[in-house]
C-alpha cells in the first residue's frame, strides 16, 4: 500500500521519536509526505493578563522545541515533511488535522511522556484509535 500523506503526532517521548523514524522510512519508500504535529492542551482563559499571554508563549515555545527535536531526526532522511502546532483537545485535534490534510495514515507512539509505565497504550493513543477515520499505526 502506498501512503501519500502520513500524520505523525508527537510529544517529547521516545515512542514519539520511534514514530517519526518509522514514518520517515515508510514515507521515503512510498514517495509520500509526513506531517509532524504537536498538540498542546488549551491554555486556561481565566488567567488574566499578562499571565494568559505568558501561558500561550510558554506553550508555543515548548511546541517549537519539541518539533525541533523531532525534525532533527529527519536530518539524513530524504523525506518531504511539514510541521504543525495546534492547541485544544489532543485526540480531537489529531483527528481534525488528519481529516483536513487528507492523511491516509496516522503513526503515533504507543505512550506519551506522561502516561503510566504499566499501560499498553496511553490515553491519547487509545482515543485516536477509536475516533480516527483513517488507519492508525501504533509504534513502541
Amino acid at each position: 500500500m502506498i501512503f501519500t500523506k502520513i500524520l505523525i503526532p508527537v510529544d517529547d517521548s521516545k515512542h514519539s521519536d520511534n514514530a517519526v523514524i518509522y514514518g520517515a522510512s515508510l514515507a521515503g519508500m512510498s514517495g509520500g509526505k509526513i506531517i509532524i504535529l504537536h498538540c498542546h492542551r488549551p491554555v486556561p482563559t481565566g488567567l488574566g493578563e499578562p499571565n494568559f499571554q505568558k501561558a500561550i508563549d510558554d506553550a508555543t515555545r515548548e511546541s517549537y522545541a519539541i518539533l525541533e527535536k523531532k525534525t532533527a531526526l529527519l536530518k539524513d532522511k530524504r523525506v518531504n515533511y511539514d510541521e504543525k502546532i495546534i492547541g485544544g483537545s489532543i485526540a480531537k485535534s489529531i483527528k481534525t488535522v488528519a481529516e483536513t490534510e487528507a492523511c491516509d495514515l496516522i503513526i503515533i507512539g504507543s505512550k506519551g511522556k506522561s502516561d503510566l509505565e504499566g499501560l499498553v497504550v496511553g490515553s491519547v493513543t487509545h482515543k485516536v484509535l477509536h475516533i480516527a477515520e483513517c488507519p492508525v499505526l501504533v509504534i513502541k
